[in-house]
């Protein structure tokens, strides 16, 4: 007898990570990642991430990382045009993994996507900034293959 059944999955199987644009259902999930490494609760502001890097806007992105509905990761930046002199080039401005789903390669697919993102729009390098002190992401960043860039960045206290 041949069975048309679709076989279940093997006990304890692990369901595909798919790297996906980002949406409102996934908000809370983004909100809790970033606040287990931050300390702080940030709906508003990434709900406002949403609004302006959602929905596939041209030059934008905000995607997650998307394992059966669960949301291990998030990556966000755009492309900029000519700041400071510097040809078009895509920005990582956030990159999160929950904490527990880490050292899986997730955050490397996330920066992947985003890169492949910008290769679409014609760009040919990607920066970030990140603090100094933040050895975890800048370890990260230098694993993927950056390194300092002809930039220096600075700063003054508006009183």
């Amino acid at each position: 007898m041949i069975s048309l059944k679709k076989p279940a999955a093997p006990r304890g199987s692990v369901p595909a990570l798919r790297v996906r644009g980002a949406q409102t259902a996934d908000l809370d999930q983004v909100v809790e990642i970033d606040a287990g490494i931050t300390g702080l609760r940030k709906a508003e502001y990434w709900g406002e991430i949403l609004r302006r890097y959602g929905g596939g806007r041209q030059q934008r992105f905000f995607l997650v990382a998307d394992r059966g509905g669960r949301i291990e990761g998030y990556v966000v930046g755009d492309v900029r045009d000519w700041e400071f002199g510097s040809p078009p080039c895509g920005w990582v401005f956030g990159i999160a993994v929950r904490p527990e789903a880490r050292l899986g390669g997730i955050a490397t697919q996330l920066l992947e996507a985003i890169c492949e993102g910008f290769r679409r729009l014609g760009v040919d390098k990607v920066r970030t900034l990140l603090a100094r002190d933040n050895q975890l992401v800048l370890s990260f960043f230098r694993s993927q293959g950056m390194m300092a860039a002809p930039f220096i960045p600075l700063e003054k206290d508006l009183d």
